[in-house]
């Protein structure tokens, strides 16, 4: 399968470009610039350099391709548009990169008990309608020709497959580890998150490429754990002493207001079924904690 793929020098689409060509499809990677394009080559992957904001590249891209992932911005409606665009009427899959935040609170690390299914999502909050909204307008495309999906990713572990080693999240704990000594999370860090290994985020993109229904939603999760969890497995993986809490305002400094609040203190707790029923996917790694005692540090 040729495979067109935007994001494709970032954590998510790098890896996913990377399982493709270990698997033996050829892609197209979107980079910006001539640097991005030369790590890619490295790797195997067809460069072509340009931004989400040229339409009419992605149109002819995605009309070139024999699927399309986004994997660049999970909020950016006018590339999603053209994409669609490009594919409408073929039947060709396009899968669109999303992420759990969409049910995620705000508690400052307290944890939740709220729990959240495909086919079950409260109504967006002002902050995310407009995310939502992309990933309807993306299920949507289904009426018209498209076998498009959204994968709707909780918070992703590992190792990149592709040009960029770091995930979001756990990256930022070990950071800040690394700096002060002493492994903090946000407040009390009893706030609970779905997580999956990069590795069966990458298996699951392939073969929803290859067999995904169209207009399907999937939460991609594997497991799930509190960050006062995984900081002190953390801990114990860097040989530091306990995990300690630490107060918003001060985590905010560190990570800045999004990150601190959303990405790092809060809930997002998901349960998917439609991959392993409609697709068979397996996930290999299971355990955060696990892997984080075993891996992390390592790489």
């Amino acid at each position: 399968m040729n495979v067109f793929i935007t994001g494709a020098a970032g954590f998510i689409g790098g890896s996913n470009a990377t399982g493709l060509v270990n698997k033996g499809h050829q892609v197209t990677g979107l980079v910006r610039n001539a640097e991005q394009a030369a790590e890619l080559k490295a790797l195997g992957i067809e460069p072509v350099i340009g931004t989400l904001d040229d339409e009419a590249l992605l149109i002819e891209q995605a009309r070139k391709a024999d699927g399309v992932i986004n994997a660049a911005s999970s909020d950016h409606r006018g590339a999603v548009e053209a994409l669609l665009s490009g594919l409408r009427g073929t039947n060709k899959p396009f899968l669109h990169t999303s992420g759990s935040s969409i049910v995620g609170d705000a508690s400052g690390g307290e944890g939740s008990d709220n729990i959240y299914y495909e086919g079950q999502l409260p109504t967006a909050t002002p902050d995310k309608a407009a995310r939502v909204a992309i990933d309807d307008l993306v299920l949507a495309a289904a009426n018209d020709g498209v076998r498009s999906a959204v994968l709707c990713n909780s918070l992703i572990y590992g190792h990149s497959l592709g040009v960029r080693r770091d995930s979001v999240q756990l990256p930022r704990l070990i950071k800040q580890a690394r700096k002060s000594g002493v492994v903090r999370h946000v407040g009390t860090g009893g706030n609970i998150w779905s997580n999956v290994h990069i590795n069966d985020v990458v298996e699951l993109y392939a073969l929803a490429l290859e067999n995904t229904p169209a207009g399907t939603f999937y939460f991609v999760e594997s497991g799930e754990a509190s960050f006062r969890d995984m900081s002190n497995a953390i801990a114990e993986a860097l040989g530091l002493g306990p995990a300690q809490d630490w107060p918003l305002k001060d985590a905010e400094a560190e990570w800045g207001y999004e990150m601190a609040n959303y990405g790092l203190g809060s809930n997002s707790r998901v349960r998917g079924k439609h991959a392993r029923k409609l697709l068979g996917w397996v996930p290999e790694t299971t355990s955060v904690l696990g892997w984080i005692k075993r891996d992390c540090i390592k790489g």
